[in-house]
This record gives C-alpha cells, structure tokens and sequence, in this order.
C-alpha cells in the first residue's frame, strides 16, 4: 500500500543501489561512527556516487533535537556554548527530524562556511551577532561536497580541522564563537578532472574507488530499478521499505555495540605494524583503521576485532598511499596469522603427557642408593710420600736505574746532572771533536 506522498522526499532506497559495495561499505561504517573521519568517493561521471549519498541520509534514524536551534542541538545535553537554547525554555522543547545533508557548493566562500557577522542584525541595533555557516548546519547531519577536488585548498584545510575536532571556531570582525561540528563529512570527485593535493587526501578518514564497468546482467538490473522508480519514485520506495529498515535497525544496534568491541594487542601490534611497513606519515593511519576495525566487527555482530576487520579497514584507510599493494598486504596478514599459531600452548600435549593422579607432594622421595666399591679400588692400598727440604729463595728485587736529572754536581753521589757544569778538577786534551770548552 502506497503511504502518503505529503512531506515526503523522492529518494532512491540505499538498498536498491545495485553493487558498489565497497563505497556503500564505507558510507555504512561512517555512518555508524562519525569520529572515523570522514570518506572519499572517487570514480567516474554516472557511478551513483552522490545517489548513494543521499539515499544514506534517508536510510539514516531520525535524530531528537531543539526545535528551531540552529545547531541543531541535542534536546537534555549541556548547552554552554549555544547561546540561542540558553534562552528560557529553549532547551527543555524536543523534536524528532530527518537527518539532514547539506550541500557545500563549490564557489561557497569562507563566511558561508564557518559563519560571520550578521550585518543585517548590526546595521538594525548596531549589536555584535553571529550568523551561523553551513558546518553549523550540518550538525549532526552529513555535509556532502560534490567534485571536492575543485574545492579552494584553503576551505577544504578549514573543513577538515572542524570535522578532525569535532568544533568550529570562529575568529573575525570582532567575535569569538566555538560550536559543536560533529558531522559525517562526505566527498566525490571524478579524477579525470583533477586530484586532491596529498596533504588533503590524507585528511580524509576512508577512500573507496567506484567501478564503472559493470556486467550486462548488473546493467540490465541497474536501468530495471531507475525505469521503476522514476516511473513512480513512491511505490518503489514502498516496495523496499523493509530492506530499508532492517538496515536502519543494524545500525542503530551496531552504534550501540560500539562501545563494547574490544581489539586485542596482537590486533594493534599487527595494525601499527602495517602502517609502519607502508610508511604512512603521522599516526593518522593508525588511528583510523583501529577505530574503522572496530566500527567493522560492531557492524558484523561481534564484539571482537579480527584479521579480516583489519585487512577490509587497510584497503578502505590506505588507499591513499601510492605504494599499498594487495598482495604484499595479504602475505602480511598470512605471516601473522601464522606466528599466532605457533604462539598457541599445546595444552593437550602436556596433559597427555602427565598423569593428573601423580604429583611431585604426594610422592615419597625415593631412598638412597647403597655406595659399592669398585673392584679395583681394593687392591690399590694408600701410598704415602716424603715432603721435600727446603730451599733458599732467591732475592729477584732489582734496583732501577737514577735516570733523574737534578742540579748537582755529584762530589759524593753519583747522578744526573741536567747541566753540562761541574767542579773543576784539571785539564787535559780531549780526544775527537770538544763537545764542551774549558776557560782557565
């Protein structure tokens, strides 16, 4: 039965999107948890790239907030910062809605972005207001830029440092605002067109590449589903509609599930080691595949990371290095997989090999054994000798020889002079050349 078409969006189901899987795999887990940081589509015109988009954010829960706020805050949370919902009764108000994507055009300049003055409001009171942007708005929501790579550097560097910190600081024309920007940051881009610096593709959490070559069954099934629903968008939504819900409640069960997932040591010990052997730059790397591991076993029903979460979250992580290589990645996994083996105690073995009756306090130590003499060792006898006699010791001490210079002429000791003068004695010819000459 068709539901009422009032208020409501013509959306292609998430679900019905045929194929494409690793792009709807990092929009699910994005989705799940925002603190991943973010995905980046990359593929060719006509991939359902930014159907895929918009289709999530109707697949999406809906979300409580304030009514007319906005921040699109959370109705109970602590409200010091938002100075609209610290008004009288504001804040207590609820309200259930959509989650909402807001589009970021490619001209939008800074002022549109983060927020600025409201000039209307100062011009009227001459008071100092701040006029929220467009990160403001997504909230909370989805913040969806089509073709980011023909974004200015600059605003892609401050959208990154406010989806990175979860809020967004203002400081110009003589205000200071800091809000909440908590919002799933979503970009695509058609490489032919141009590539992201290297410094900003880092900043996205996850990459994925769409592949625009399908197979004729996926073709004829793909042109089936868009001939249905542009025929009547309505009754094709309504034919999905469980589709749509059982994966709506797997993410709302996988959000709660989150928090409980536990990654062992040899799981992060393998994780580092990856981006180590990649030599990706910083530890961003590592942090976003131990979070998006986590956010993969949550997703699967399990409340333990494995090395499949792990290799599924490298190639979504990694993509971005120009090195990663699939094949280098699985032998990695392989090696660990084996050294976790060998790693494994034996346990069976060594129950097998010892009696559980039997132990070393129950047993009486055993007597000791008779000494026996050897054959031999009888007929041998005691054989006694004499000591030997004495002798005189030889004195071995020797005296160095004076080879200390000092100023003396050495009547009655014989020494060194360092002078070549003396006490006169007499003269006499000498024999060969004089080395010294005596003036009578």
């Amino acid at each position: 039965m068709t539901q009422p078409t009032a208020g409501r969006d013509p959306r292609f189901p998430f679900t019905a999107i045929v194929g494409q899987t690793p792009m709807k795999r990092a929009l699910l887990l994005n989705a799940i948890n925002p603190r991943i940081g973010g995905v980046l589509v990359r593929g060719k015109k006509g991939t359902a790239k930014s159907t895929a988009v918009r289709s999530l954010a109707a697949l999406l829960p809906q979300v409580p907030v304030v009514p007319g706020c906005p921040y699109s805050c959370e109705p109970g949370a602590p409200q010091e910062v938002c100075q609209w919902c610290q008004q009288a009764g504001r804040a207590s108000a609820s309200a259930n809605r959509q989650v909402r994507i807001v589009d970021l055009p490619v001209g939008a300049t800074e002022d549109r972005l983060v927020g600025s003055l409201d000039i209307e409001q100062a011009i009227k009171s001459g008071e100092k207001n701040f006029e929220p942007g467009l990160i403001a708005t997504a909230h909370r929501g989805i913040l969806y830029i089509d073709e980011v790579n023909l974004l200015n550097d600059h605003l892609v560097d401050v959208l990154l440092d406010a989806a990175a910190m979860g809020r967004n600081y203002v400081e110009r024309e003589g205000i200071s605002v800091s809000h909440d920007a908590e919002f799933m940051l979503v970009g695509t881009m058609n490489p032919e067109e141009g590539d992201l610096r290297p410094q900003l593709l880092d900043r996205f959490g996850l990459a994925v590449e769409v592949d625009g070559v399908f197979q004729p069954e996926e073709r004829r099934e793909v042109v089936r589903r868009r001939m249905a629903f542009e025929a009547s968008p309505f009754d094709f939504m309504d034919a999905w509609v469980e589709m749509e819900q059982a994966e709506r409640e797997r993410l709302i069960s996988s959000q709660r599930r989150l928090a409980d997932v536990v990654v062992p040591d040899e799981i992060l010990e393998l994780i580092t080691d990856i981006c180590a052997e990649y030599q990706v730059d910083g530890l961003r790397g590592d942090i976003v595949m131990y979070k998006t591991a986590s956010t993969i076993a949550a997703y699967e029903g399990r409340a333990v990371v494995d090395v499949e979460d792990v290799r599924e979250a490298a190639l979504m992580a990694l993509l971005q290095q120009p090195h990663l290589v699939t094949e280098q990645l699985d032998n990695m996994l392989e090696d660990f997989q084996n050294q976790q083996r060998d790693r494994e105690p034996s346990d069976q073995d060594n129950s097998s090999d010892q009696d559980p009756g039997d132990s070393d306090s129950d047993r009486e130590p055993d007597p000791p054994e008779p000494e026996t003499e050897e054959p031999g060792d009888a007929a041998l006898g005691d054989e006694w000798f004499e000591v030997g006699d004495p002798y005189a010791v030889q004195n071995l001490q020797v005296q160095p020889p004076d080879r200390r210079a000092r100023r003396s002429s050495g009547r009655r000791a014989t020494t060194v002079s360092d002078t070549s003068a003396g006490r006169y004695v007499g003269a006499r010819v000498p024999q060969g050349a004089p080395s010294d000459l005596a003036l009578d």
